[in-house]
C-alpha cells in the first residue's frame, strides 16, 4: 500500500516538475522572440542619432526627447508613489493588520492594481488637466507633472502590496523584542521593521517603475506628447511609448524603425530593472540564510 502511494506521488511530482518546465521554457522563448524581433525590426534606427537628436526632425531625427520626457515621467510618478506607498503598506501591515478596515483596503488596492490604466489616465484628465485648464483660461493644459501623476496612480497599489507583504514576512519575535524594550509602535516600524524588508520593499519598486516605463494610455491624456526637448514639469513632455504609439501607426519604414528601436529601449530597460529587482531580493535572501 505504502509503495503504491509512493509511486503514485512520484509519478504526479515528475509530471509537475515536467509541465513547470514546459511552461518555463515557453515563457523563455516567448522572451527570446520579444527581444529578437525588436532588435531585427529596429537595428536600422539603432544610431548614434536615435539617442542625440530629438523627433522634431521626424524621419531624420531621433528619440532623444522622448528618452528625457520617460525618464522625468517616471522620476515623477515613482517620487509621488514610493513614499505614499511605503507609508500605507507600513500602516497595513503593522496599524490595521487582521482589522475589517485594512481588510477593505487591501480589497480596494487590488481593485486599483488591476485597473486598466485608460481610466486612470481618464480621471487624471478629468481632475488634473482640466481644472488647470480652467484656472489659467488658455487650452487644455496637458503637462508632464499630470503625466506624473497619471503614472503615481499606476505604481501605487503595487508598491503598497509588496510593502505590505514585505512587512507581514519580518518574524514576530523581532517586534516582540523591540516593543519588550520599551520601543514605541511608530519607531518599531519605521527604523526596525521597514529596515529588515527593505531589499523587498525596493524590489516593489523597481518593479512598479518597470510597471510604468512602457504605459502610454494615460499620456495620451496628461502629458500629451512634445517634439522638443524639454524639461519643464509644467509644459507637455513627450515620452518613449507615446512616440511607439504615434510612429508605428505612420506609414512610413523610417518611422516605423525608429518605433521598433524605441520599443527594444523600453524593453531592455524593463528587462534591466526586473534583473535588478531579482538580484536584490537574491542578496537579501543569501545575508538572512
Amino acid at each position: 500500500m505504502h509503495s503504491g502511494l509512493y509511486l503514485r506521488r512520484s509519478i504526479f511530482n515528475v509530471l509537475a516538475l515536467c509541465l513547470s518546465g514546459v511552461a518555463t521554457l515557453i515563457g523563455l522563448i516567448f522572451l527570446g522572440w520579444i527581444l529578437y524581433e525588436t532588435l531585427v525590426q529596429g537595428i536600422g534606427a539603432m544610431s548614434t542619432t536615435l539617442f542625440t537628436r530629438i523627433t522634431a526632425g521626424a524621419e531624420d531625427g531621433g528619440l532623444l526627447n522622448a528618452m528625457v520626457g520617460s525618464l522625468i515621467l517616471n522620476f515623477i510618478g515613482i517620487a509621488i508613489a514610493a513614499p505614499i506607498g511605503v507609508l500605507a503598506g507600513a500602516w497595513l501591515a503593522e496599524f490595521a493588520n487582521k482589522t475589517r478596515l485594512g481588510e477593505a483596503i487591501r480589497f480596494l488596492n487590488d481593485i486599483l492594481l488591476s485597473a486598466p490604466s485608460i481610466v486612470l489616465g481618464l480621471f487624471v484628465y478629468t481632475f488634473v488637466v482640466l481644472p488647470t485648464t480652467a484656472l489659467s483660461h488658455k487650452n487644455i493644459s496637458f503637462t508632464g507633472l499630470a503625466g506624473g501623476v497619471a503614472l503615481a496612480l499606476i505604481a501605487l497599489p503595487v508598491i503598497v502590496r509588496t510593502t505590505d507583504e514585505m512587512l507581514r514576512l519580518v518574524p514576530s519575535t523581532l517586534r516582540e523584542a523591540a516593543l519588550s524594550l520599551g520601543v514605541p509602535q511608530w519607531k518599531l516600524t519605521c527604523q526596525i521593521l521597514i529596515r529588515a524588508a527593505r531589499s523587498g520593499i525596493i524590489t516593489g519598486v523597481l518593479l512598479a517603475l518597470a510597471r510604468i516605463s512602457g504605459e502610454t494610455a494615460p499620456l495620451l491624456f496628461t502629458a500629451f506628447g512634445n517634439n522638443f526637448l524639454t524639461v519643464n514639469p509644467l509644459k507637455p513632455m513627450s515620452s518613449l511609448p507615446q512616440i511607439i504609439y504615434e510612429y508605428a501607426k505612420q506609414p512610413n519604414d523610417t518611422l516605423n524603425a525608429m518605433a521598433w528601436a524605441g520599443a527594444f529601449v523600453i524593453t531592455m530597460f524593463v528587462l534591466l530593472l526586473s534583473l535588478l529587482a531579482r538580484l536584490i531580493l537574491s542578496r537579501s535572501k543569501v545575508s538572512h540564510d
